[in-house]
């Protein structure tokens, strides 16, 4: 029909980048939930040491959760251009995913003093394994962290586009909340 309008209707595209971060974000969540399952199943079939984590993975759970915290000031002091406040955010956002990750070294290394190994028992394998493959993708979070915080810094070009980093703080908040899951897992498992 002439003479009717259509409707203006915008449609919000997701950034690529942010897409495949959802796409990443879906698959290690698969490769976790997998992890999980077997665990049970393996557990239930006998043959099975308990164990106690050190207080240092609740010690190390709460450095990653204030982490997410200070990750969302940094972000909203981005946004608001202010630099100075962004950078202190970030460098305590970077050096408590650090304290999380050698916190939880120092928790392998005192269930590795227990006698509790990667090569021994299946559950103690399993706790190795999993917990191994998080701090890989914390390791991965704070190399994606630093980068993120000195490309925010460079001289020669002064954008204040915040789509990097939101992408770099899903996924901080993303392995944030994983480890919060695994935790209470082996938690509940012991």
């Amino acid at each position: 029909m002439e003479g009717t309008m259509q409707p203006n209707v915008e449609r919000r595209k997701i950034h690529p980048h942010k897409f495949a971060l959802w796409v990443a974000m879906g698959s290690i969540i698969m490769m976790f939930a997998g992890l999980t399952s077997a665990y049970i199943v393996r557990k239930s079939q006998g043959n099975w040491v308990d164990y106690h984590l050190p207080p240092v993975f609740w010690v190390s759970t709460i450095a990653m959760f204030l982490s997410s915290i200070t990750m969302i000031f940094s972000i909203r002091a981005f946004k608001s251009r202010m630099m100075p406040r962004f950078k202190a955010l970030m460098i305590t956002t970077i050096l408590l995913g650090v304290s999380f990750a050698v916190l939880q070294y120092v928790g392998f290394q005192t269930l590795y003093a227990q006698n509790i190994r990667v090569d021994g028992n299946p559950s103690e394998s399993f706790l190795f394994i999993i917990a191994g493959l998080h701090l890989l993708h914390i390791l991965g979070g704070i190399i994606t962290l630093i980068i993120v915080f000195f490309k925010a810094f460079r001289t020669n070009v002064k954008l204040y586009n915040a789509t990097g980093l939101e992408i770099a703080g899903a996924y901080w908040h993303f392995v944030d909340v994983l480890w919060i899951y695994l935790f209470v897992f082996f938690l509940a498992n012991q």
